[in-house]
């Protein structure tokens, strides 16, 4: 090959990577603007003292908004709401959805009906979702009116410290859950059924298919919706936000850690705390996910 045909390939290929870059620089330019540069100006500020009223001024204070945190008893109350709010809810919802998904996968009748109706609470929005359930846990509504027809204890469900994050997570459960039903249904539809008729040939029952071949099967799956539940519970804001009327009561037992993040930065104006704060919660999320990766193992099956 002589010397004009290598500078000829060179070219091309400087060519073609230009082309590439021209057509990814719409995409790019959105990324950086909208999400790389909000990143880093937040990981900046979480380092300083900002002033937003009057003459705004940023102030270098080092880790002190770091340090700050483990003085705060309000981030150590989000945090423990937070997490028991993801340690029951991820785990109800992943079976629940798991289950769902089963049934309906089966051949019940009118199972098309069920699976509109079972993804109805996912599409309606989340504010009003929660007011329609603030109205169930009246101390009057619907819920405690079933309980006493059932002769069983009555709650106040939006006053009592005790029940009133439980009330969230039985509504996030009812609302989630049947989206990642659908998941899991498409995932369950990807299963060759070959492997069960031999598994059937081999004398395998219905419980041995499921622990043998639906679950193993499962397991991207599963990864990724226990992913997806865990970032959402501990990204939860708007319910608690209206339960509450934004301050996490009845006695801080509905308070979040992004609810907490919000109170710092649009009510005390405290956005250099805040932010601190904001890259905990992001350590935690990424610390949490590292350690499902390494508990599934694998994200795929060959």
């Amino acid at each position: 090959m002589n010397a004009s045909s290598k500078n000829s390939q060179k070219q091309r290929a400087v060519d073609e990577n230009i082309t590439g870059y021209l057509f990814m620089a719409p995409t790019i330019l959105i990324a950086g603007v909208f999400l790389i540069l909000p990143i880093a100006c937040a990981v900046a500020l979480a380092f300083q003292k900002v002033q937003l009223l009057g003459d705004v001024s940023f102030q270098f204070t080092g880790l002190k908004n770091f340090l700050r945190i483990a003085q705060d008893d309000r981030v150590w109350i989000a945090l423990k709401n937070t997490a028991s709010y993801v340690a029951i809810v991820v785990p109800i919802q992943t079976i629940l959805a798991l289950v769902l998904a089963l049934i309906l996968n089966s051949q019940i009748k009118g199972r098309s009906w069920f699976r509109v109706a079972f993804f109805l609470p996912t599409v309606t929005s989340s504010a009003v979702l929660t007011l329609i359930f603030m109205w169930i846990y009246n101390s009057n509504g619907l819920l405690n009116s079933l309980l006493s027809l059932l002769h069983l204890p009555t709650y106040n469900w939006l006053g009592d410290p005790n029940v009133a994050l439980k009330g969230i997570m039985i509504m996030n459960i009812w609302s989630t859950a049947p989206l990642f039903m659908v998941i899991y249904l498409a995932a369950l539809q990807d299963i060759p059924e070959t492997l069960y008729e031999a598994a059937t040939l081999d004398g395998a029952n219905r419980w041995e298919k499921l622990l043998h071949i639906t679950i193993p099967f499962l397991q991207p799956v599963t990864f990724f919706v226990v992913v997806m539940g865990i970032i959402g519970t501990f990204q939860l804001f708007d319910q608690s936000y209206i339960f509450s009327a934004g301050s996490g009561g009845p006695n801080d037992s509905t308070l979040t850690i992004v609810l907490l993040i919000y109170q710092y930065a649009f009510k005390n104006l405290d956005m250099g705390y805040a932010l601190a704060l904001t890259l905990i919660l992001a350590a935690i999320l990424m610390i949490s996910t590292i350690i499902q990766r390494t508990l599934f193992k694998e994200e795929r099956l060959d």
